[in-house]
């Protein structure tokens, strides 16, 4: 089983990844961290994005870990961005068989903010066809959850 983890706080090793990391023990997994890709907002068209590249690393992974931090009440912008721009290239449906985890991570949320994120990554992996597998948002979560 392959594990891509996409890490899409711009801190690479910060309390995100370090959460993943407890989810993920003893496991062999990539990581991904979305702020060493340019992903252009939903409508540009350049030469350099690299929306592709992560796209076609779900492609060859069973199992997505994606991770965010709390941002302004819900997920962070590089994730929101990716996930706008999976809106047309990626067929509904196309990862149906695929394991989808979400880390949201913050310092104290509040929950109304976890639901507005719960909200998000399960409507994306619904209409994209993941197996949404849940969140997790503390270190005992991970532990109790792991893959």
């Amino acid at each position: 089983m392959s594990i891509l983890f996409i890490n899409a706080s711009p801190n690479k090793e910060g309390n995100t990844a370090r959460l993943a990391s407890k989810l993920l023990s003893g496991k062999e997994y990539e990581t991904l961290n979305l702020i060493d890709y340019k992903i252009y907002a939903y409508g540009q068209n350049y030469s350099d994005d690299q929306f592709d590249e992560v796209i076609e690393k779900i492609r060859k992974a069973d199992t997505i870990v994606v991770g965010s931090l709390l941002y302004w009440h819900n997920i962070c912008g590089l994730l929101r961005n990716f996930l706008d721009r999976c809106y047309g290239p990626v067929r509904q449906g196309e990862f149906s068989g695929k394991n989808l985890y979400f880390i949201m991570q913050g310092a104290s949320p509040e929950k109304w903010q976890l639901e507005a994120c719960e909200f998000t990554m399960s409507r994306y992996a619904g209409l994209y066809g993941f197996d949404y597998k849940g969140m997790v948002t503390n270190s005992k979560e991970a532990e109790l959850k792991q893959l």
